[in-house]
């Protein structure tokens, strides 16, 4: 049998897996066993599934397959950073980054291979992109970045943002699904909480957010309260202002009462002005929100540079005074091209 009529197994419901298993002639309670194998175990063949008999390991080989991402290297930056990319099922490579801090041990993942947005600031988006991740690619990466994260540092993944390469919320179905098995008691049972979904800002899709009622946390990639500025580097802008934007945030509040975080790369001469800082100050006005101010990591691709140290600091000075609880958050993994906006596939030459 060619493996093109395989089925992937992880591609399955339970239910659909019930129904499989009893066409096979095999009994339902079977399948409860085999998705604890594949999502609470992460098993990757089917021999490895110790309590199933070897007949029913065969038969499974027969119409299924495990679809998985490795990991095809792994950098480690001087500050413990860890940049891996993954090489999937089709051979298509996607990169995911661990970043250890004293309190915390995150992962960042991609939900597509490459991305369509075009932001001028993102290696990422100066690629095409090729194909929405499957779920399980996603749950993949939390996987392999959670071993790293245990085997290098003695300690568990503790959080997890999707702020890998691509756009999640134009993958909506797989980005939840994922997060379904990351958080389900039968797949890696992680808090809602501990998860950020990062978007650049695609209104329709974050009021579909609120009708869901999801649970996790939702952080908007804003660099620029100002809608002229925001097209100059945000083309996706364009069909979503911001004032969209803010009613699609304040439906997504009303039906979840999660808080925002707002993503503010502060950009020299661009972005960071006191004026800047005002017409954001009044943007966060719409919905609870934080603001985390992030460094700029320049990209061989843009002329973007980072704004002065001092620039910054009274930027978010200006933003606390205004109530707004605002944390600058230092580049993570820059020697590397593993910090924020540098994930592109470059191949190191051994």
């Amino acid at each position: 049998m060619g493996t093109a009529t395989l089925t992937d197994i992880r591609s399955l419901t339970l239910e659909q897996l019930k129904s499989q298993l009893s066409e096979m002639g095999e009994q339902a309670f079977r399948a409860k066993q085999i998705y604890e194998w594949i999502w609470q175990k992460a098993a990757t063949d089917f021999d490895q599934m110790s309590n199933l008999s070897k007949v029913l390991r065969e038969k499974l080989k027969e119409r299924f397959i495990i679809n998985y991402a490795q990991v095809k290297q792994s950098q480690i930056s001087n500050d413990k950073t860890i940049k891996s990319s993954f090489v999937l099922f089709d051979g298509n490579i996607i990169e995911g980054v661990l970043i250890p801090t004293p309190d915390r041990m995150t992962a960042c993942v991609s939900s597509q291979v490459g991305c369509s947005l075009t932001c001028k600031f993102c290696a990422t988006g100066y690629m095409d992109r090729k194909r929405n991740l499957n779920a399980d690619e996603i749950y993949d990466q939390v996987v392999l970045i959670n071993k790293q994260a245990e085997d290098n540092y003695g300690i568990p993944l503790t959080n997890i943002v999707y702020m890998g390469m691509g756009e999640p919320l134009l993958n909506y179905a797989h980005t939840l699904k994922s997060i379904e098995r990351i958080t389900a008691p039968d797949g890696l049972n992680m808090a809602a909480k501990r998860i950020t979904v990062s978007t650049a800002g695609i209104a329709k899709m974050i009021k579909k957010l609120g009708d869901d009622q999801v649970r996790f946390n939702l952080a908007l990639s804003l660099h620029a309260a100002n809608d002229e500025k925001r097209n100059q580097i945000m083309p996706i802008n364009e069909q979503n202002s911001l004032e969209a934007l803010a009613d699609a945030l304040r439906y997504f509040y009303a039906r979840t009462k999660s808080p925002i975080t707002y993503e503010y790369i502060v950009f020299h001469h661009f972005n960071d002005e006191l004026q800047d800082a005002k017409e954001l100050a009044k943007f966060c006005k719409h919905v609870p929100c934080k603001v985390n101010i992030i460094e700029y990591n320049p990209i061989e691709l843009a002329d973007f540079v980072n704004a002065d140290v001092d620039k910054i600091e009274t930027f978010a000075e200006y933003l606390r005074a205004q109530g707004i609880v605002t944390n600058v958050r230092r580049s993570r993994g820059k020697d590397i091209d593993a910090a924020c906006g540098q994930l592109a596939i470059k191949e190191k030459s051994n």
